[in-house]
């Protein structure tokens, strides 16, 4: 992995901001979708796809590739995001989120979109699907790595845990699992509806290595992924505390923007907001 310079930074930055924009503009328009979590994962989008990741935009399925799996597939629009203005297709397709034909659906599915490696949908399966390819580039004695993007609420899937006690019993070092612990899911806050702590000490239990960042933080992303892959002895898992709705004032915190219809004036209200942040940005590293 590149220094993380100050000029990266600012790229990092305006980048995450664009990502949140192109949420807003791409979910609005389809009129359905979810909103809290692809806002809150920008910043952890734009390290992994222009900073962390070995990867190709012109050669999608470069055997030597990073693997990005996305268990909670429905926070897709980020990663479309992400991947149109990585290269993978035009950032103009990003207009047919949730379209009759498009290839941009309502949760990514393998095949039909260059840079998805696996189709998701039904949440918890993540995690073992990325096990399967960091077994196999262990036994192909390969020295890409797998990284699993997770969320919180997908922690009260029982096959979840399967998942993370296969993974640790058999060291698979080359895993990194990132959760986006952001406290809310679709009927409230997961620790009313089904409590997930103590998260850390029940992946401390299971042979994982555990760290906690503030997942807004490029700082804190980037150390974190490198200490993962200096860890050769367990799988590694990245708690990133996140902020849902990040960026957009009346969206932050409140679990209904998990998955909610914008109301006239809502979307260009808070286009406006990430527009404003961005000259801020601007303005701050002239």
């Amino acid at each position: 992995m590149e220094p993380l310079t100050d000029k990266k930074l600012k790229d990092l930055e305006f980048m995450a901001n664009r990502l949140r924009q192109d949420v807003i503009e791409m979910v609005s328009r389809a009129g359905s979708g979810h909103i809290a979590g692809p806002l809150d994962m920008a910043e952890i989008f734009a390290a992994m796809y222009f900073h962390i990741l070995r990867h190709d935009p012109k050669n999608p399925d470069w055997l030597d590739r990073d693997r990005l799996i996305l268990s909670n597939g429905h926070i897709c629009p980020v990663q479309y995001a992400a991947l149109a203005h990585a290269g993978y297709f035009p950032v103009e397709e990003l207009k047919t989120l949730r379209q009759l034909g498009t290839r941009l659906q309502g949760h990514p599915h393998r095949g039909v979109l260059p840079g998805i490696e696996t189709t998701s949908g039904p949440l918890g399966s993540g995690i073992s699907q990325a096990i399967g390819f960091a077994l196999a580039a262990r036994l192909d004695g390969k020295k890409w790595h797998t990284y699993c993007l997770t969320s919180d609420g997908e922690h009260e899937e029982g096959n979840t845990w399967e998942a993370i006690m296969f993974a640790g019993k058999n060291q698979l070092s080359n895993l990194t699992v990132i959760i986006d612990r952001n406290n809310i899911q679709i009927d409230g806050f997961t620790e009313d509806v089904m409590p997930l702590e103590p998260l850390r000490e029940k992946y401390e239990s299971s042979n994982w290595h555990v760290l906690e960042i503030d997942g807004h933080s490029f700082e804190e992303i980037a150390a974190a992924v490198a200490e993962a892959q200096a860890i050769h002895e367990m799988p590694t898992v990245i708690i990133a505390h996140t902020i849902p709705g990040k960026g957009v004032d009346f969206m932050e915190n409140d679990y209904l923007w998990h998955s909610k219809t914008f109301k006239p004036g809502e979307a260009k209200k808070a286009l406006h907001e990430l527009r404003t942040l961005r000259g801020k940005i601007r303005s701050e590293h002239e």
